[in-house]
């Protein structure tokens, strides 16, 4: 009798234990989201200086009354010496729609159009930059999500590196995707990168492409950490490989620090 009854209850444990593991099994992954990558190209420090007044004050306390709670702000690494001057804005989406609804529902926010009022009304010959440019991307099945970098360091000394990767085809694009979610996305969390995107570009110039974006507490570190992603084991067996043979044709990479009012 006690051997049966303790079989009843092992054969229930199962039935429990099977039921939790299949509801486990069903939770859904988090969606991918959608980034928008606002890249301003400016001429000198009063463009810096009046584009670092409306994001701060006007244009960041904007997307974030809408929703959006991490917004990205980055310039040129050296900015004051660079040649090619640009501050970055990454937002993050959870839909197209919400990429597709945004200006518009900033048309409506009377604080922005008061606080942004210099950016936004500036006359043909007193411009706050040069030109602007726009790029959609759909985040990774690898990452999902955006990841908020977390450092000691600060703000002044971290890195961001931004890396574009141009292929051919859209065949040859997708299998440098494949590779990352597969196999190469594994490399930059295990030896401390620190991502914070993964996207497929959908719109912007140059496509074919990918885009991704890792960070660093300094410029040294990153350094180092490439050389770490260099001599991995998992790259070296993988780069070679004839399945990913000529799956990416031109490499763009731009050093970023963040702003002081950047969330990443």
């Amino acid at each position: 009798m006690k051997l049966k009854t303790t079989s009843i209850a092992f054969m229930g444990f199962i039935m429990i234990f099977t039921s939790l593991l299949s509801n486990a099994m069903q939770v859904k992954a988090p969606a991918r989201e959608f980034y928008q990558l606002i890249v301003y190209h400016i001429k000198d420090k009063a463009q810096e200086e009046r584009l670092d007044k409306y994001l701060s004050e006007a244009y960041i306390p904007a997307v974030r009354r809408l929703g959006i709670k991490t917004v990205g702000v980055f310039k040129t690494f050296n900015i004051d010496t660079a040649t090619d001057k640009r501050i970055y804005v990454l937002l993050p989406h959870q839909s197209l729609q919400g990429f597709q609804n945004l200006n518009q529902r900033l048309e409506k926010d009377k604080a922005l159009a008061s606080k942004g009022a210099d950016f936004i009304n500036a006359s043909f010959d007193n411009a706050p930059y040069l030109r602007k440019e726009t790029m959609i991307m759909q985040a990774f099945t690898g990452m999902p999500v955006l990841k908020k970098p977390v450092f000691d360091a600060p703000k002044n000394t971290r890195v961001y590196e931004l890396r574009s990767y141009e292929s051919a085809t859209e065949k040859l694009s997708l299998n440098k995707i494949n590779m990352f979610n597969d196999e190469e996305m594994e490399i930059f969390f295990r030896i401390g990168s620190q991502p914070v995107f993964f996207g497929e570009l959908l719109a912007g110039g140059r496509m074919p492409n990918m885009m991704y974006m890792t960070s660093y507490s300094d410029k040294a570190s990153r350094d180092a950490h490439w050389k770490t992603f260099g001599s991995d084991p998992a790259w070296k067996r993988m780069s070679p490989l004839p399945k990913y043979k000529n799956n990416m044709d031109r490499m763009d990479v731009v050093f970023l620090t963040p702003t002081t009012y950047s969330d990443l």
